[in-house]
């Protein structure tokens, strides 16, 4: 199972927010593209960067801090946080990101989800942000009646590279992920499932293992990191040994 680093960007900052509020932000660093090589020199092998400010835009506001993480390092990235259109999308993959989410954008606009799918094969993921199991979009600020699961199904035969499944209650809290939720998710569909939100040390990790044989594939883990609760290395290594 991959461990991957989060890198959520607010004015160009590095941050971690709690449940997505934006007035919780804690600026972590000031060098986005530095924190890129940080975890990459730990052995991360992708990382996952958010355009906080992007998703309550509606349109990328982050973007040279983006093209500086990619540009600083040798890993694949993905991006995601206010894609909401195809345009958007292909200015990504131009500056070198490897796979770009989509939330919203596919709840709002499912052909968006389809022709990204059609023009950009093995480079779309599907953001699935959940708030007591019901989808979450435009910055988590809205709660859609639609199932996470029901979401996941919409899409099944898309050529997915993988879905993100975010428990908005846990991100950011430390408090641990729902792997219940997330199981359920993984087994309903075959996209590989990344899971996202909670973690706060070692054991958190732990307990996500045994998911792997329902197809989750990765983790994110965010502040933790950055607090030092959750070392990448040690996490990396326990997720090796599984």
């Amino acid at each position: 199972m991959l461990i991957i680093p989060a890198i959520d960007l607010k004015e160009g900052r590095c941050v971690r927010l709690q449940r997505g509020v934006m007035s919780t932000a804690t600026v972590y660093s000031e060098n986005p593209a530095l924190t890129a090589r940080q975890w990459e020199s730990q052995g991360a092998e992708w990382l996952h960067v958010v355009d906080l400010d992007g998703a309550f835009a509606k349109e990328p506001r982050n973007l040279h801090a983006i093209a500086s993480i990619v540009e600083s390092v040798g890993i694949p990235v993905q991006v995601g946080g206010g894609v909401r259109t195809l345009e958007t999308f292909a200015a990504y993959l131009d500056i070198g990101v490897e796979r770009v989410v989509l939330g919203t954008a596919a709840h709002r606009n499912p052909d968006i989800l389809l022709q990204a799918c059609k023009s950009f094969p093995g480079k779309v993921v599907l953001g699935i942000d959940s708030r007591e199991g019901k989808v979450a979009i435009e910055g988590w600020s809205h709660t859609t009646g639609t199932g996470s699961g029901e979401l996941a199904a919409k899409f099944e035969n898309l050529p997915l590279a993988a879905i993100v499944y975010t428990d908005i209650s846990r991100d950011g809290m430390q408090t641990g992920p729902n792997v219940e939720a997330t199981r359920q998710l993984a087994q309903r569909v075959k996209t590989p499932v990344i899971a996202s939100g909670g973690v706060g040390n070692l054991d958190h990790i732990r307990s996500l293992l045994p998911l792997e044989r329902d197809g989750v594939v990765g983790v994110i883990v965010g502040r933790a990191l950055y607090s030092g609760s959750v070392d990448l290395g040690e996490a990396i290594a326990l997720a090796k040994r599984a």
